[in-house]
């Protein structure tokens, strides 16, 4: 493997594969300062005021002198906002269709609706943070004993969260509430659905009913904390009615189902500098396999393709599309501004410990998880995805409130490229793993399903990774469970993204 990695011609900076000492020999430069492994080195000589450049766009602008061979990072480059030229659709290029007969296949659960889940699940959500406890009581009382009876249903799980009411009954926040809400009463990955509320707060289930035309009937029920006579009550009366539900949704068994059927959320998180060069490539890769057969995928956290939006605005497949994600963008800027905050808050100090210097290098890593076809939708958070191929959901950049989202807007699989370690999982849809570094991978070999960085280890080029990674998608849709949900993880990452103030 050799010492350093450079991405691009054009690029001033080199990626360190290894810690460099002071005057190792890379290249044309000798190094004039330790460069941490991962971290980024001076090509050529850059001036103060210059743009720093890799993935042949800029990161950031050196603060001062900075030699050939100098180390390159939050010391010496700071962040400024981007100023690009929107080309809307000026890079569309053709996606390679797989004709339908001969598309491959996973074992599914068809819906009478005609979607297909991946897992098998009776969830229980809660309107309202004074109604979670009620909803985990009634979850544990389903033990692995009893469960054993229903061999096709995955698991009883609590959904809870610390919202619902001290909210506004109106506007951004207390939409993309009843949006999650209601996309993960309709997740395929669903058989059955309790829905608990106290009864008095903001967040009203009979609003959601309404607002969303849910129907009551034997896999689907609600109940109120104040009409059931108290939480002890609540907690009997909702065991028993998940407990007529558990025959019918066992009777639910896996078939084959064409890969179109899966929609795939497309996450990263603790990420490093080779989340960009080894893990987020290959796994667009296999975005673009899996859009080649008519499925979908869901990139998301729009604070991390800030400084990338225009390479995915080029490929927006209309100039409505691109409109919307360059609009998702613009209230991104406000929202941080009105916060006195700043785009550049987000990469953490986790990311920067791993070689990332400002967001605009993130972003340029992250956005590469969507391949190369065409941008077909542009969504609200936790809206529901109607497009085919690959689309883009709004989000934050945390990662658990992200999936939420993504989950929210019907993805039935989970995968999440991680580089400093992220231990995360997911339900109702189970989360795939992704290493991007073979170090790493070896240190948490427990708790990651692929080792992306034996692209530079090992010398496995990108198509080989990108086809490992689809392939997983299809053995995990057909129940193989993933390394995060063989050790429950999914429980507690439910966490519904918080817009607006707490009154």
């Amino acid at each position: 493997m050799s010492m350093t990695i450079r991405l691009d011609p054009a690029d001033n900076v080199v990626t360190a594969t290894r810690t460099l000492e002071i005057g190792t020999a890379v290249d044309d430069v000798v190094t004039t300062a330790i460069i941490p492994r991962n971290h980024k080195l001076a090509s050529r000589e850059i001036k103060a005021g210059e743009a720093v450049r890799k993935y042949a766009q800029v990161i950031g602008y050196a603060t001062e002198l900075i030699v050939a061979g100098g180390h390159v990072h939050t010391h010496n480059v700071e962040f400024r906002n981007t100023e690009e030229d929107y080309e809307i659709s000026t890079d569309l290029r053709p996606a390679v269709t797989v004709a339908e007969a001969a598309r491959d296949s996973f074992m599914g659960y068809r819906r009478e609706n005609g979607r297909v889940g991946t897992r098998n699940y009776i969830g229980i959500l809660t309107s309202v943070n004074c109604s979670a406890t009620a909803a985990r009581m009634i979850a544990s009382a389903f033990g692995p004993e009893e469960m054993a009876r229903y061999p096709n249903v995955d698991g009883v799980v609590a959904f809870v969260h610390g919202t619902g009411c001290g909210m506004a009954g109106q506007g951004e926040g207390f939409e993309a509430l009843q949006r999650v809400m209601w996309g993960y009463a309709r997740n395929p990955n669903h058989g059955g659905v309790l829905m608990v509320g106290l009864g008095c707060e903001m967040n009203q289930i009979d609003w959601l009913l309404e607002a969303y035309g849910l129907k009551q009937g034997p896999l689907f029920k609600t109940m109120n904390i104040q009409d059931s006579m108290g939480l002890a009550k609540t907690v009997e009366t909702g065991i028993a009615m998940v407990r007529e539900m558990l025959p019918e949704v066992n009777k639910a068994t896996r078939e084959s189902c064409p890969a179109s059927e899966l929609m795939v959320a497309l996450q990263c998180g603790g990420s490093d500098a080779l989340s960009g060069v080894t893990a987020n490539p290959a796994l667009g890769y296999a975005c673009d396999l899996l859009v080649a057969q008519g499925g979908t995928g869901v990139l998301a956290e729009t604070p991390e393709i800030y400084g990338a939006e225009h390479l995915l605005i080029r490929r927006a497949i209309d100039n409505a599309t691109g409109k919307r994600l360059i609009g998702l963008i613009d209230w991104w800027q406000d929202y941080t501004a009105r916060n006195h905050g700043s785009m550049d808050n987000n990469p953490s100090p986790g990311n920067k410990k791993g070689g990332l210097t400002t967001i605009l290098e993130k972003s340029l890593g992250a956005a590469s998880k969507g391949g190369t076809t065409p941008l077909t939708g542009v969504f609200k958070y936790a809206e529901p995805v109607t497009a085919r191929g690959f689309t883009f959901m709004d989000s934050p950049g945390y990662d658990p409130a992200s999936v939420t989202g993504q989950i929210a807007s019907g993805c039935n699989l989970v995968t999440f490229t991680t580089g400093r370690g992220s231990a995360f999982g997911s339900k109702p849809s189970p989360c795939i793993k992704i290493a991007t570094n073979t170090e790493m991978y070896e240190r948490l070999m427990s708790d990651m399903d692929i080792n992306a960085g034996a692209m530079l280890t090992e010398g496995q080029s990108l198509e080989e990774k990108g086809r490992e990674i689809y392939d997983m998608l299809l053995k995990v849709a057909s129940g193989n469970p993933s390394k995060s949900e063989a050790q429950g993880l999914g429980d507690y990452e439910f966490v519904p993204w918080q817009i607006g103030a707490t009154m």
